[in-house]
């Protein structure tokens, strides 16, 4: 089980990475959303938002419920994070939950 610590540093991570993206991509498929990440393992939830093309880690929730909705272990945010899990294989075997819109999802895969 990874620590709070870790998984904050994946998200700085996982910040950085958004930030590598094609700006032209961003600007396609990334709109104004709130998001959230549930740690089961750690009965935590890291929230965030996606606004003006920028992934922003908040260290408040920005509203009662997110427009994105990620669950996964400690340990699967540090894999999904480093490339060493595949975001498909993890949704598929239930590692990974996302509750979000169908054009959310959509939007997601693409930059994923």
């Amino acid at each position: 089980m990874a620590s709070v610590e870790e998984c904050r540093a994946a998200l700085g991570k996982l910040v950085a990475q958004f930030e590598e993206i094609d700006a032209a991509d961003r600007a396609k498929h990334v709109v104004d959303r709130t998001v959230s990440c549930r740690i089961t393992d750690l009965d935590m939830t890291f929230h965030g938002r996606i606004h003006q093309g920028r992934l922003e880690i908040l260290d408040e929730p920005a509203g009662a419920n997110s427009d994105i909705r990620l669950t996964m272990a400690s340990d699967d945010l540090i894999r999904l994070v480093d490339g060493e899990l595949d975001m498909a294989r993890a949704l598929l075997g239930g590692r990974v939950k996302i509750d979000a819109s169908f054009g959310d999802l959509l939007r997601l895969r693409r930059l994923l």
